[in-house]
């Protein structure tokens, strides 16, 4: 056998080092770790899920797409807020200004009804009393007063109204009435007007006149004032040496009546007139007596005023 087999046949007889230091290991890899779900405060997942919503539909799909993690929010136990959290976030502030999500509202309201010395810390009852005060300095109503109203819509301006409109429409049918019998009453005035009915003297009253040289005066006599009479006036011209006379009969304020040509007076010197008391209408009446000379001018002789009373 050569040397080159036994000295191979040597080493392979040698007992072989199995210790642990003489044994090559395998490099260590590390065991992935598993993420642990995070556990948000109940009012941080109520906050991002209010603000989710603000940011519009295209995110709210993305988050929808993810239903193991939102399972995950949902399924974990909601964490205790505490009394640092309120008063760094001021969710205080926010319940009251309304900006606080519905379960970030719901959990400040179950730690304020466990903890009620919170609002007592805060002085929550003496800053809403200054704040209603400064409202109604303001001019503004309690936030649990009823809103005011405007004028037109209190209950008591359609109540007035009604009330107006109930006596303004009692006016306006008095007011027709009224109308009504003035309308009826001047048509039977204008009809006896046109018609110009005369009554029945019943008597004859004589009446001398002693007429003014000088001009127009007051009254001397008045007819009528009750039952219908024949007024017979005597002006007494004797003392004129004229025969022929123009009598002009004026009703004062408003004008001439009538006019008497070549009126002769009497052998005693009298011009008689007989006059209906009903045939003229109440009010003076003034008398104007001309004298006609040979050339038939007339000449100014007297005057004589009368009242007619109905």
């Amino acid at each position: 056998m050569s040397a080159a087999t036994q000295t191979s046949m040597t080493s392979s007889e040698e007992p072989l080092d199995l210790a642990p230091e003489a044994l090559p290991l395998p490099p260590l890899e590390p065991a992935p770790l598993e993420p642990m779900p995070l556990e948000p405060a109940p009012l941080e997942s109520a906050l991002l899920e209010g603000a989710s919503l603000a940011r519009g539909p295209t995110q709210g799909a993305s988050r929808a797409a993810s239903p193991p993690a939102a399972a995950a929010l949902r399924e974990a136990p909601p964490a205790r807020i505490d009394r640092d959290f309120i008063l760094k976030n001021q969710l205080v502030e926010r319940y009251i200004a309304g900006r606080l999500p519905l379960r970030g509202a719901q959990d400040l309201e179950r730690f304020c009804r466990e903890n009620p010395e919170l609002l007592e810390e805060i002085h929550l009852a003496q800053n809403i009393n200054a704040a209603v005060r400064l409202l109604e300095t303001s001019g503004h109503a309690s936030p649990w007063e009823p809103e005011r109203k405007t004028w037109w819509e209190r209950p008591e301006v359609p109540i007035a109204a009604a009330v107006v409109a109930v006596i303004m429409g009692c006016v306006a049918l008095v007011s027709h009435s009224r109308m009504s019998d003035a309308r009826h009453a001047e048509a039977a005035l204008r009809q006896q007007l046109a018609a110009q009915p005369l009554e029945a003297s019943t008597s004859t009253r004589p009446i001398t006149v002693i007429p003014s040289r000088t001009g127009p005066t007051a009254s001397l006599v008045t007819i009528g004032g009750g039952a219908v009479q024949m007024a017979d006036l005597k002006f007494d011209v004797s003392w004129t040496p004229l025969n022929v006379f123009r009598i002009t009969i004026d009703r004062i304020g408003q004008g001439r009546v009538g006019m008497l040509h070549n009126v002769q007076r009497d052998s005693n010197g009298n011009i008689h007139i007989e006059l209906n008391s009903s045939a003229l209408g109440p009010g003076d009446y003034q008398f104007t007596i001309e004298g006609l000379n040979w050339k038939g001018e007339p000449i100014p002789q007297a005057w004589a005023t009368i009242s007619i009373a109905h």
